[in-house]
């Protein structure tokens, strides 16, 4: 009973309280006048005139009440609230829910009133009840689809008076679904889909909201040829997910498309965490040859959001994206900042773009002028500092080698210094693969900046209390990512646009990749685990990267990405290993254990972490070697450090 009334208790301040719009108020009239009218009409159909002539007079009495009590169960099922031109199934089942429940309540009344001393027999009886439920629903759902209807047909109209371009939609029937469902509520515009193309033979023959499946995805000749007979001319592919899987052979979708003069697009994948349902172009991310992980985009929201947060090398790729994700996930005040004050200026118009609500802030610093990088951290008293700053090319660092070790070791030094002097709560490097077993000095730089990252992490502690979560200092590791600045994939699309040829260094140079989406997601994720309580020690993240790619492989997709044959249209030539490269990266170091830490994607390293002393007497080292531009005191010290690096010691 105590559960009864608390339950009716909630349900009458739900209605009583909710905000009713005109809209709503209309809508529940609507609902009011249909109940008393399929009440009325059941029984005009049900009763002669005598019959009807007698329960007349005690229905005028019973009809008010009743419509108000259906006013109440509407209430509660919600019916204002759903609008018209989205009615659905979800929608109709409230519908016959609602119906159901007076209808029964009609039947208990029956048996009430069936009481001697009240009426003596059956006032509305089992036939006129199955036909007001029957005229109930009809009533209720009626307006609502047909409604649904006019403004289906009319979105079609505007569609096709409005110059909207044919297109043919290439994928399964439930990815199409989506995107004519887009279509209809307006949130796609200015495309009409005359046909699918789906790579399943069980949609074949079929249709989906009046649009036919012709056939599949190597039927698009004959189907363009024959709809350009009926004077539809197609002009566009939409490529939906199921398109650009693997097995769906999408090279070849867009081979064809290039030779028919067909422009591409693609259906974004609807769990690609926040992407808007648009058409975007057809990337070479789009055709990774690997599954993607699994985001649990909810803990990402729960960890960055109101947070103060401070991404170094903001301009850059992986930072701009790190700036655009943690935007996203919810991040009170965001500080960027970047040497380059045209990335600067990019990454602040794309953040302000967002209009979202966190406070964005852009500093011009370079991470190697110590004074300042100290002066920004304290002025903005960051949670957390995400360091993407950083030199990675690794033929130019191979001939700079001391400008290398000046940002990558020296810069996250300060960063690191800096961000403990400001309290922040923790502080994540952007690392790569290269740093184990480093054959460079791009990987001897970052392992060695990897390496003060830990020591400052277990002095920490070492020192904190039990009951204290002491300050984070992390590395997350991975490989080459795709569309980056300075990345394989530019240059490869700039070459194809020069006509070629593509030039790849070794036919059996083999690299990790992902996308940049990913690659952050990962990140920020990585240091959502490290501030959880007992997960001292964890100092070094790997992210999954699935199968290598071999780089030949990836150009020859991109070849055929752009519609091209390789060898025939574009050429690919061998170049030579450059100096620090090596033909296949690893992600971990033979003396290197690795543990599961219960998130998809990403594992545990546990690398030898020197002591806090020993680094600081390496990076005194490292500052006499660059005071005198002396490389075999830097090599020396390098190899001191990092007793795996491979690079040469002269």
């Amino acid at each position: 009973m105590g559960a009864a009334r608390y339950l009716g208790g909630k349900i009458g301040t739900m209605i009583r309280f909710s905000s009713f719009t005109p809209r709503m108020w209309l809508i529940l009239v609507h609902d009011l006048l249909a109940t008393a009218a399929a009440v009325v009409a059941s029984f005009f159909i049900r009763f002669e005139e005598g019959g009807l002539a007698e329960r007349w007079q005690f229905l005028a009495i019973l009809l008010p009440a009743f419509v108000v009590y259906s006013g109440f169960i509407y209430g509660v099922s919600g019916l204002y609230k759903a609008k018209w031109r989205f009615t659905s199934l979800p929608d109709l089942f409230n519908i016959v829910r609602a119906a159901t429940i007076l209808a029964v309540t009609l039947l208990a009344l029956d048996y009430v009133l069936l009481a001697p001393n009240v009426y003596g027999t059956f006032f509305f009886g089992k036939i006129t009840i199955v036909l007001y439920w029957l005229l109930q629903i009809a009533f209720l759902a009626g307006p609502r689809i047909a409604y649904r209807y006019f403004r289906y047909t009319r979105t079609l109209q505007h569609a096709k008076a409005g110059g909207s371009t044919p297109i043919l939609v290439v994928g399964r029937t439930a990815d199409a679904d989506v995107l004519l469902r887009a279509i209809e509520s307006g949130a796609v515009t200015k495309i009409r889909p005359v046909g699918i193309l789906s790579p399943s033979m069980a949609d074949r023959g079929q249709a989906i909201r009046g649009i036919s499946v012709f056939g599949g995805p190597d039927d698009i000749e004959g189907v363009v040829a024959e709809l350009s007979k009926r004077d539809i001319n197609v002009t566009r592919l939409v490529l939906a997910p199921s398109a650009l899987v693997p097995e769906a052979k999408p090279e070849t979708i867009l081979m064809r498309a290039r030779r028919l003069g067909l422009a591409t697009s693609r259906l974004p994948s609807l769990d690609d965490g926040g992407e808007a349902l648009q058409l975007a172009p057809v990337n070479v991310e789009d055709l990774l040859l690997r599954p993607r992980v699994k985001i649990d985009y909810h803990r990402l929201e729960g960890f960055v959001r109101n947070k103060s947060i401070i991404v170094t090398g903001g301009g850059g790729s992986i930072g701009a994206e790190i700036c655009d994700r943690i935007v996203t996930f919810g991040a009170g005040r965001v500080l960027v900042i970047e040497n380059s004050e045209p990335a600067l200026h990019a990454v602040l118009e794309m953040l302000a773009a967002k209009q979202s609500k966190a406070k964005i802030e852009g500093r011009l610093a370079d991470v190697r002028d110590r004074t300042r990088i100290f002066r920004l951290m304290n002025a903005f008293r960051p949670d957390i500092v995400f360091h993407a700053a950083a030199l990675k090319h690794v033929p130019l660092l191979e001939q700079d080698w001391a400008e290398g070790v000046k940002t990558n070791v020296f810069g996250s030094v300060n960063v690191a210094d800096a961000a403990i002097a400001a309290g922040a709560g923790a502080m994540v490097m952007i690392s790569t693969d290269k740093a184990i077993e480093p054959v460079s000095v791009l990987g001897a730089s970052k392992r060695l900046a990897e390496m003060y990252c830990q020591a400052l992490d277990n002095d920490f502690a070492r020192r904190g209390a039990p009951h204290e979560r002491a300050m984070r200092l992390i590395a997350v590791r991975f490989g080459n990512v795709l569309a980056s600045n300075g990345s394989v994939v530019p240059k490869f699309k700039a070459q194809i646009e020069a006509g070629g040829p593509l030039t790849v260094t070794h036919p059996q140079m083999v690299r990790y990749f992902m996308t940049i989406r990913e690659a952050c997601d990962l990140v920020v994720t990585a240091a959502s685990h490290a501030l959880q309580v007992g997960q001292a020690g964890v100092a070094v993240y790997v992210l999954n990267m699935g199968q290598p790619v071999k780089i030949v492989d990836l150009a020859e997709r991109m070849i055929r990405l752009s519609g091209l044959e390789p060898g025939r249209d574009i050429d690919i030539t061998f170049t030579g290993i450059r100096p620090g490269e090596r033909l296949q990266e690893i992600l971990f170091a033979r003396e290197e254990p690795t543990a599961p830490i219960g998130i998809e994607g990403i594992v545990a390293a546990k690398p030898v972490s020197p002591s806090l002393e020993a680094m600081r007497g390496w990076l005194a080292a490292l500052e006499r070697g660059l005071a005198r531009e002396d490389r075999s005191v830097i090599f020396g010290v390098l190899h001191d450090a990092v007793p795996d690096f491979g690079g040469e010691a002269a």
